[in-house]
């Protein structure tokens, strides 16, 4: 019989029939029944692609590779909806998120600090993880700069590197909030969508955008990487602030603001967000 394959945007899931499982097949927790049949549903537009196949006589490892319950409780078998990886299913693991935040008492959660380069992000991320850190919780900081010594090493600063840039850092940042650490990831990351488009990746409520509002004169008053002289010089194109546009968040959930005459301190900013993740039960398992 010909392999079933269909297209990688698709989700499929099993409808009942007349026949049962095979005596030697593995058990997806409660077995319904008798499953035979594949209906596939477009997982966009949820358009019913159900074609006219059975598979009765396959061994359920090769009809079945990757089943599991859903959250309603269905058998599904997911399929990548990314045109360049095909033909690839997601690996459902007996030790999930719960049981992470559990052994380490906490809630995994990604906390974003955006603003200009110079205002304080990356200092204000190593108090927040060292103030965390002394309370016990596991954290881990992506800072914008490492990343590019070694992950995004390949990437620009135009606007598709910037994009690409971002995606990557969301992407980790998930996988360390589903491990269930506080990760938090201080980056420029100056458009909007881009910064949306890694909310949309965690579940409501997991993604805490911290914006640093610190006027450009000041972060240019300081900068403490010579950076803002440069583009000033015409000697760096794009800069953000400069002749770049910095996008500011319009409903983050932390503002940390500060002025020229503010005495404000990093470790006093920290804490502004240790009180957040306090009153919301980040530090604690649910």
């Amino acid at each position: 019989m010909a392999a079933l394959n269909p297209p990688p945007s698709v989700r499929v899931h099993l409808l009942e029939s007349q026949t049962s499982y095979p005596h030697n097949a593995p058990s997806f927790g409660t077995r319904p029944p008798k499953l035979t049949c594949l209906r596939t549903v477009n997982a966009k537009t949820e358009t019913d692609h159900t074609p006219s196949f059975c598979a009765p006589d396959l061994p359920i490892s090769d009809a079945y590779p990757l089943l599991f319950h859903n959250s309603h409780g269905n058998i599904v078998k997911q399929m990548s909806t990314n045109e360049k990886s095909s033909n690839i299913v997601w690996h459902q693991c007996s030790v999930g998120k719960h049981d992470r935040q559990q052994l380490l008492n906490q809630k995994g959660c990604v906390i974003w600090i955006t603003g200009l380069s110079g205002s304080g992000k990356s200092t204000v991320a190593c108090a927040l993880s060292r103030s965390l850190h002394s309370r016990g919780k596991l954290t881990y900081v992506l800072d914008g700069d490492n990343i590019r010594h070694g992950l995004n090493k390949n990437l620009s600063f135009g606007p598709e590197d910037r994009a690409e840039n971002i995606r990557r850092v969301g992407e980790v940042a998930k996988l360390f909030a589903d491990a269930g650490l506080i990760c938090i990831a201080s980056l420029i990351s100056p458009y909007r969508r881009d910064r949306d488009a890694c909310r949309a990746l965690l579940p409501e409520g997991d993604f805490i955008e911290v914006f640093m509002d610190v006027p450009l004169q000041l972060c240019e008053a300081r900068d403490p990487k010579g950076l803002y002289k440069l583009a000033r010089a015409g000697k760096i194109k794009d800069f953000t602030g400069i002749d770049d546009p910095y996008e500011q968040p319009q409903n983050c959930e932390i503002v940390l603001q500060q002025q020229a005459n503010s005495e404000i301190s990093p470790c006093e900013m920290a804490e502004t967000v240790v009180s957040y993740l306090e009153d919301h039960g980040y530090l604690q398992a649910k």
